[in-house]
């Protein structure tokens, strides 16, 4: 049984790129285009790990992160923050909030699926 991710990131091109890395990397894939789709579909898929862009339509990463951080059904869910956003404070604000790390784009496809790797062995110990 493959381990599922869920994206959450409203740019096609950078979607379907995560997507097509993390497939190739053994994952099965969920992907979404706007916050409300991604909070909606954690709850009901629960996956082992999801990739969140914080400037998404209807809700911010931040607001996704946040209602998942508070809701016992996913607050366990480790969540990578994939975003243009690299100021120290926006980074600072997602690793308080909850964030198992925080990705800055542009990105490397290899690096990021390193990094899925890594949050994921860190969440099954």
């Amino acid at each position: 049984m493959k381990t599922t991710i869920l994206i959450a990131e409203d740019q096609q091109h950078i979607r379907r790129l995560i997507e097509y890395k993390l497939t190739n990397s053994g994952y099965e894939v969920v992907a979404v285009e706007d916050g409300s789709q991604a909070l909606a579909t954690a709850k009901t898929l629960k996956p082992a790990l999801i990739l969140l862009d914080v400037m998404m339509p209807l809700m911010t990463g931040f607001e996704v992160l946040a209602a998942l951080k508070q809701d016992a059904v996913t607050k366990q869910i480790p969540v990578l923050l994939v975003t243009a956003q690299s100021k120290e404070d926006e980074v600072l604000k997602g690793l308080e909030m909850g964030a198992e790390d925080y990705i800055t784009k542009p990105f490397s496809p290899n690096e990021l699926a390193a990094r899925v790797h890594k949050a994921l062995m860190r969440s099954t110990r």
